[in-house]
């Protein structure tokens, strides 16, 4: 009987030291140790600690926005055919640059040559219909001829007056000049030219195409006033104004920075949540399109914001951290919350925790280093 409880409190004991060893293996020591660091008179020195405070600051902060690139609708212009036509020739191409009053387009119809006919006709008609009123009018004033006689040459000579200013409205559309119209210059073709310096972004037509008056021939982009229309979110649109600065760029060229100046901002929120924002690019580049995706940083001012030395600051897996004197030789590591950073100083979010507590600002990577030495050991 004793040799069974002997043997079976063997087995026991054998049982529990393997179970204590296994655990033993799989168990992870921690990163660190408690978040207290003590140092002695001479690591002091050597450590050459300095301490200092969580304090108010202005300090800026950059926003990351993106949009496209936009054209303003006075800057894009659909070119079309008033009396309608058919093409006869065009040399323009999607993309081709082209100057303000250069011909474009060339369009033949026939109701062009009877407008022509029509206006030289009504004008013929008009000068005999004028002289003809004058004499009417002379006759009527010595009652040498009927009311009626000279109240149907005022009615002549008006409508003849009404139908020349008509007909000389309608070649105006067609860039035909009656100034210099005769017999002789009545043409089939009339020709069209650019109203502006820029380039061609569309060719809806070829040549033999008869095109109605609402069709677009051609569409031309005015380059000079290119807009960069951006979308923020409305946490951050209070931190914008008219003619703020901001630099834009592509995602192809980031190195690249173009200089913009917010001139609008919509008063109208998406269902996203944003804003448009509309910029002007202080220089036209060739190589800004309409229609490009870019990417904006908007410098804002933050004002009295709690910061403190960026040196202050260590980073221990991932998370960020400073060390808060708790004596003159004792030291413990709390969580910090950064923002924003410039010269040198960076954003405390969750500033309340140090208000009045001494911070080091010198040797916090030292203290750091000490730190996990002693959780090693």
């Amino acid at each position: 009987m004793k040799n069974i409880i002997v043997i079976f409190g063997i087995f026991f004991l054998v049982a529990c030291g393997s179970k204590k060893s296994t655990e033993d293996t799989t168990q992870k020591p921690p990163a660190i140790e408690g978040d207290i660091v003590v140092l002695t008179d001479a690591q002091m020195a050597m450590a050459k600690i300095e301490l200092g405070k969580v304090e108010r600051r202005s300090i800026s902060s950059v926003i990351k926005l993106n949009g496209k690139i936009d054209v303003p609708p006075q800057n894009l212009i659909s070119v079309s055919m008033p009396l309608g036509g058919y093409l006869k020739s065009t040399k323009l191409l999607p993309g081709m640059h082209i100057n303000k009053g250069e011909l474009i387009a060339i369009m033949e119809d026939q109701q062009y040559i009877q407008i022509q006919q029509d206006y030289l006709i009504t004008k013929n008609k008009l000068e005999f219909a004028k002289a003809e009123y004058i004499r009417q009018k002379e006759l009527n004033a010595s009652k040498a001829t009927s009311d009626k006689l000279f109240q149907q040459s005022e009615m002549e000579y008006k409508s003849l007056l009404i139908t020349l200013s008509a007909l000389d409205a309608k070649l105006k559309l067609i860039n035909i000049n009656t100034q210099k119209l005769t017999e002789n210059t009545i043409a089939n073709n009339v020709k069209i030219y650019s109203q502006i310096s820029g380039f061609v972004s569309k060719v809806n037509v070829n040549i033999g195409k008869y095109v109605n008056p609402t069709d677009v021939l051609f569409e031309l982009i005015n380059p000079s006033d290119f807009h960069l229309n951006l979308k923020v979110f409305e946490k951050d649109i209070d931190k914008l104004s008219i003619r703020q600065k901001l630099m834009a760029y592509s995602n192809n060229f980031p190195d690249k920075k173009y200089d913009c100046e917010i001139i609008l901002i919509s008063r109208d929120i998406s269902l996203e949540r944003t804003v448009d924002v509309h910029c002007h690019f202080e220089k036209y580049d060739k190589n800004l399109l309409p229609g490009m995706y870019m990417n904006a940083d908007v410098e804002v001012k933050t004002n009295n914001t709690f910061s403190i030395s960026e040196d202050a600051i260590v980073n221990f897996e991932g998370l960020d951290y400073v060390f808060v004197a708790k004596d003159k030789l004792q030291f413990q590591m709390v969580k910090v919350e950064v923002g924003s950073k410039e010269n040198g100083f960076i954003e405390v979010k969750n500033n309340r925790v140090f208000l009045d507590k001494q911070i080091v600002i010198n040797g916090a990577y030292t203290l750091l280093m000490k730190m996990k030495n002693k959780s090693e050991d």
